[in-house]
């Protein structure tokens, strides 16, 4: 009986599932937002007279900022409440997505995307995070975080059938606009839905780590572009070692500190890193799907429309892998169901033991 009663005080009730779907939609609309350009680039570079490297930068930008400042702003909301900097986030994106739907130069456009980067950053490890203290029961908290990581994942899928539909009908910028009531939504819910959470004994958030991650990501990314746009110049290859080189320091000081930025042990786990490759593969899927929506409009000649219907059934097929691939795992071996994985990554909760002989993760 003690137990049945523990069992049901630790199980979500309906406030916690529409918590759930609050906390997805921003997900899915900041992944959205990382190939929703790939069908209008062609509009956009029109409109506003970008050039080859002002396109790539208009591409490629907000998934700069969003990776680069991921890690900070996790542990950010440890500090400052989750609950806090999600809102603050919903807040800057829904602002930054007006800016960027009425830009009228490049330069202009690259800004708004830039902080629509560092918002989307302070949205997703912030909802992660208040799933994973919603969600108390283990199997449901599998099934939670697999639906959010469906959405998070499944929007960049979803991305170029969006953008095409919005532009068969309305100009480029409609696309942004997108965002605007998902995070007035969210605003209007957040503190009647979802609950506080500050890491008690955080510890000291190393503003030399948070610029050396910076500095390894965009130098490096820069000379590569530089490179495929010119070819070997001296400038782009000093980025790249620039990069290396920062690179090298922000490894060497997260071994060193008590409370490092990121917890490099992780890359030991061949969860968390089978996990990783996964998701580069993703985004070299979007990288194809850039490719196949340009042949689409410039070489065939569609319509955004039609070219966007003619990538749905790439779009649905991710999705269901998204969706199938937490129930499949566990009949793989050595089993390592992807909520429990993605918990034990939440910023604050560095500590992770294995269990033997199934090998499974979980929490201390």
């Amino acid at each position: 009986m003690k137990e049945a009663a523990i069992e049901s005080n630790i199980r979500a009730g309906l406030n916690e599932w529409i918590g759930l779907a609050v906390l997805s939609l921003p997900a899915l609309l900041v992944s959205v937002d990382l190939s929703v350009m790939i069908l209008a680039l062609p509009h956009i570079s029109v409109s506003l007279g970008a050039d080859s490297t002002e396109q790539l930068w208009i591409m490629d930008i907000y998934g700069f900022m969003l990776s680069g400042c991921l890690i900070t702003m996790g542990s950010l909301g440890d500090r400052l409440g989750r609950r806090k900097l999600l809102m603050i986030g919903a807040a800057a994106f829904g602002s930054a997505s007006v800016l960027a739907a009425y830009s009228s130069t490049s330069g202009m456009l690259i800004a708004a995307r830039a902080l629509l980067g560092i918002a989307g950053a302070s949205i997703s490890p912030s909802s992660l995070a208040l799933i994973s203290n919603m969600f108390r029961d283990h199997k449901q908290r599998s099934l939670a975080i697999g639906i959010w990581f469906m959405c998070s994942m499944g929007g960049m899928a979803l991305g170029p059938v969006v953008g095409g539909m919005m532009l068969e009908h309305f100009s480029w910028g409609s696309i942004f606009l997108l965002g605007v009531p998902v995070m007035a939504l969210l605003l209007l819910t957040a503190s009647h839905l979802l609950p506080e959470y500050r890491d008690p004994a955080p510890g000291h958030l190393d503003m030399t780590s948070v610029m050396l991650s910076m500095c390894t990501i965009l130098p490096a990314i820069y000379g590569l572009k530089e490179i495929a746009k010119q070819g070997l110049h001296i400038l782009p290859l000093i980025a790249i070692v620039a990069g290396v080189v920062f690179g090298t320091l922000f490894v060497r000081r997260q071994q060193r500190l008590d409370s490092p930025l990121m917890d490099l042990r992780l890359f030991a786990t061949p969860a968390f890193s089978t996990a990783l490759g996964g998701m580069f593969g993703i985004t070299l899927t979007g990288a194809s799907m850039l490719f196949i929506a340009q042949h689409l409009q410039f070489v065939e000649g569609l319509s955004p429309f039609a070219a966007a219907m003619c990538m749905l059934p790439g779009v649905v097929a991710s999705m269901a892998g998204m969706l199938l691939s937490p129930t499949v795992a566990p009949y793989r071996g050595r089993p390592c169901r992807l909520g429990d994985w993605l918990y034990s990554t939440v910023p604050g909760r560095s500590g992770i033991r294995t269990l033997y002989p199934d090998r499974r993760l979980y929490l201390f």
